[in-house]
């Protein structure tokens, strides 16, 4: 693909002011839009097991609004079926008018000659005979989700659900105790949409095109990671896509720009706050290092001997910049700092102050502090926690 010529350049805090406007991290968010304005802005918010504060598609409108409740989240995502459960970049909770955008992954999922489970003789027929009969129902619900206690131990009622839910025959239209909750997408999915069947094209350069406007500015490689696309699958489409070609100081490779981003300087509030380690900011690890100098890995499946900044270890954004990590635990009504880590006594303030709002938000009145790398912060640390708690 010969790409066009740049029509911008960009310095590099230009791009990085860029990337957390998109992201909605800079600039007064737009409460009355709440936390469904803040999922079709983002265009995907990822699901993921672990809980420690909260899950992480909680912490990522938490990030952007402040301090929203948890109950109020579940309800903007599933509520009157605004969303629906789909692989984009992973398992991720997606606005309900992206459905006709993902036709392609589902064409694409029918059409696979090899899967990881075997499908015994008619359980997919069944399964979907049980859903049209008595849905929505959960997998154990449907006849049990494994056949022993081994966690990739599938029951045949879990890989026909699964398999339906790819081919989108199938919808997840909430998470109750964290199972998934399935149903028939007929039902699930407002009937205009459920019958738009684009072609492929037409898929990627809607998707192309929603990754650029997520990231404001981004690489190939960044736009392609968004959604999981291939390379070549961006390639096809991104001269069509509605985004600009730039230029951006220290980046080696192209990139590709929201023409809406460009059009008003990239200013206002930032945020104070701690980012889950699967937030859409710091998804793509070589852009978090190429857009902030900061480098991060989410050490849950570490060995404990071998982590360096803890097993849930979330990035502190302050002034628009990655200043630290906090590696937070929950005792009772005491918010645990595990392991802190700061980049020298300036950010001290801002990991306070993220620590302090973070507490209040899971109902912990209290906050303490096991280990900050640096020990001289300690001090400091300790005596702006206690002036912002009182």
């Amino acid at each position: 693909m010969t790409t066009p010529r740049p029509t911008t350049d960009l310095s590099a805090d230009e791009a990085r002011r860029i990337a957390l406007r998109a992201q909605g991290l800079l600039g007064t968010p737009d409460r009355r839009s709440g936390v469904r304005g803040i999922l079709r802005h983002l265009g995907a918010v990822q699901l993921d097991t672990i809980s420690v504060l909260a899950r992480s598609h909680e912490l990522i409108p938490y990030a952007r609004l402040g301090a929203v409740g948890r109950k109020t989240v579940e309800h903007a995502y599933w509520k009157d079926t605004h969303a629906f459960e789909y692989w984009s970049h992973a398992a991720c909770i997606l606005p309900v008018e992206e459905w006709p955008h993902f036709a392609f992954r589902r064409r694409a999922y029918r059409n696979r000659p090899h899967w990881g489970h075997d499908l015994p003789d008619g359980v997919y027929d069944q399964v979907i005979k049980q859903l049209t009969t008595e849905g929505p129902l959960t997998a154990t619900e449907l006849g049990g989700a494994k056949k022993t206690g081994d966690w990739w131990d599938w029951s045949g009622s879990k890989v026909a659900v699964e398999r339906a839910l790819m081919y989108g025959e199938v919808v997840c239209v909430e998470r109750r105790g964290w199972k998934r909750v399935y149903d028939l997408a007929e039902r699930a999915i407002p009937d205009a949409l459920l019958r738009d069947e684009l072609d492929d094209t037409e898929c990627l350069r809607r998707l192309v095109r929603l990754a650029g406007q997520s990231l404001g500015v981004g690489t190939r490689a960044d736009i392609a990671d968004y959604h999981r696309l291939k390379g070549e699958q961006v390639d096809a489409v991104i001269t069509d896509s509605g985004l600009v070609p730039v230029t951006v100081e220290g980046w080696a490779k192209p990139a590709w720009a929201d023409p809406a981003a460009l059009a008003t300087p990239a200013r206002g509030r930032h945020r104070t706050t701690l980012l889950s380690p699967f937030d859409s900011l710091i998804w793509e690890r070589a852009r978090t290092e190429r857009i902030f100098g900061f480098t991060h890995r989410l050490e849950a499946y570490v060995p404990r001997q071998k982590r360096i900044h803890g097993y849930f270890a979330m990035p502190v954004l302050a002034g628009g910049r990655l200043v630290g990590r906090v590696d937070p635990a929950r005792e009772g009504r005491t918010l645990v700092a595990k392991q802190v880590t700061l980049d020298g006594p300036k950010a001290v303030p801002a990991g306070a102050q993220a620590l302090v709002e973070a507490a209040s938000w899971v109902d912990c009145t209290d906050v303490r502090v096991e280990r900050v790398d640096a020990p001289e912060l300690r001090e400091p640390l300790t005596r702006a926690l206690t002036g912002l708690l009182g």
